[in-house]
């Protein structure tokens, strides 16, 4: 059980309990405060991410930036992390047995931030966070409370740089996100 950023910065970086530590640049734990009130999920490190360290730094992040910036709301106030924290070849989703290696990471970034909102960006980290039963068109925009802390799907950015027509509703959920943290 990791119980400090330290411990958890040290076993992310001697990870090598699946197959993407051998192909991995980097290792891809975390950006933001660690003290924020809302967090955000993705899945994992695409090839900018992998090279710089640091999660949505590529064209999925700037886009997320964007939208970010535009509802006035501080990258560096969100705690950003992934499902995975080493890139998956191709940029493929991660597979089942890769999400759960990294499993315990996760987690302990949830517990030691402590975020009172959590943004679950795509289908991945929404399933890998609430279940396999959920889907991301189904349940995006759709508050879900699970252990104390409020979860909101939505698409993952990448979705909306091959589907412009989602554009919209990412940020009429970003919206409610930056509404509902407002009043914590």
């Amino acid at each position: 059980m990791i119980n400090s950023w330290e411990e958890l910065e040290t076993s992310c970086k001697n990870c090598n309990k699946c197959k993407l530590a051998g192909t991995r640049n980097n290792v891809v734990i975390e950006d933001g405060s660690r003290n924020a009130k809302v967090m955000f999920i993705g899945e994992g490190p695409g090839a900018d991410e992998d090279a710089q360290g640091i999660p949505f730094v590529g064209k999925a992040g700037k886009l997320m930036n964007m939208a970010l910036a535009g509802l006035g709301i501080k990258r560096e106030e969100l705690y950003i992390a992934n499902v995975v924290k080493c890139r998956p070849p191709g940029n493929r989703n991660p597979e089942k047995d890769e999400a759960d290696a990294c499993k315990e990471y996760l987690e302990a970034q949830i517990k030691l931030v402590n975020p009172e909102i959590i943004v679950l960006l795509g289908s991945v980290a929404l399933k890998n966070i609430l279940g396999e039963e959920y889907g991301i068109t189904k349940t995006r925009g759709e508050w879900i409370e699970k252990d104390g802390i409020m979860y909101m799907p939505t698409f993952h950015p990448a979705a909306l740089l091959r589907d412009e027509s989602k554009k919209i509703l990412f940020w009429k959920d970003l919206k409610e996100v930056q509404e509902r943290a407002d009043k914590l």
